[in-house]
């Protein structure tokens, strides 16, 4: 091969490769105008916001009837995942927030959502996964987050998928999300969760 067309080839390969890490770098860092088209599989991979705003001021109730305040965790790093009973992605991973909740971390805190309407079908279901940490907000009409924004109800959290997690940082920024479920346990999720409690400490 002459020494010209191994140079082009190079050049050819090299605008290949800066062109794929220039559109995952884009799949990952986006603006709240441009949701995610969904992730699958373990890995966490958050898309962040451009611009984070503070978190929406929600109050909601558990399924025992108590009442659910996002702005009283303000100080932590918090997860806040919306899931539903129907949703095979969320039947897997409840059972691993409900283990990154047991783990005890005094900097994050951990609240699942359920956007089913029918009550009488998340209490049996929390029951049938044994979820023993978590805290379960429930959020029957849709008043907290909703997919449907044609219908001209504004709702604090956009649902892009199902389920959905957004991580809300110390100060009580939304940072970003992530559709579909992911392994919150792992040595990834664990950095990502240092790293806000670190900014919130000075770090």
């Amino acid at each position: 091969m002459s020494s010209r067309r191994s140079l082009l080839l190079l050049v050819v390969v090299g605008v290949a490769a800066i062109t794929w890490a220039a559109s995952r770098f884009s799949r990952q860092v986006s603006g709240r105008t441009e949701p995610d088209a969904g992730a699958t599989g373990e890995r966490v991979t958050l898309r962040f916001f451009r611009n984070p705003a503070a978190a929406p001021v929600v109050a909601m109730r558990d399924l025992d009837g108590r009442e659910v305040s996002l702005a009283s965790l303000r100080g932590k790093v918090v997860l806040v995942n919306f899931w539903a009973t129907w949703c095979p992605a969320c039947r897997t991973e409840l059972p691993i927030l409900d283990r990154l909740a047991r783990g005890g971390r005094a900097d994050l805190a951990v609240v699942a959502i359920a956007t089913d309407r029918d009550r009488s079908l998340v209490a049996p279901f929390v029951r049938k996964l044994n979820l023993r940490h978590l805290t379960i907000g429930f959020d029957p009409g849709g008043l907290v987050a909703r997919a449907d924004t044609t219908d001209g109800v504004d709702t604090p959290f956009a649902l892009y998928g199902m389920p959905i997690s957004f991580l809300l940082g110390v100060t009580g920024q939304v940072e970003g999300y992530m559709t579909g479920e992911a392994d919150w346990t792992s040595q990834e999720a664990s950095r990502l969760f240092d790293y806000y409690a670190g900014i919130g400490a000075g770090g």
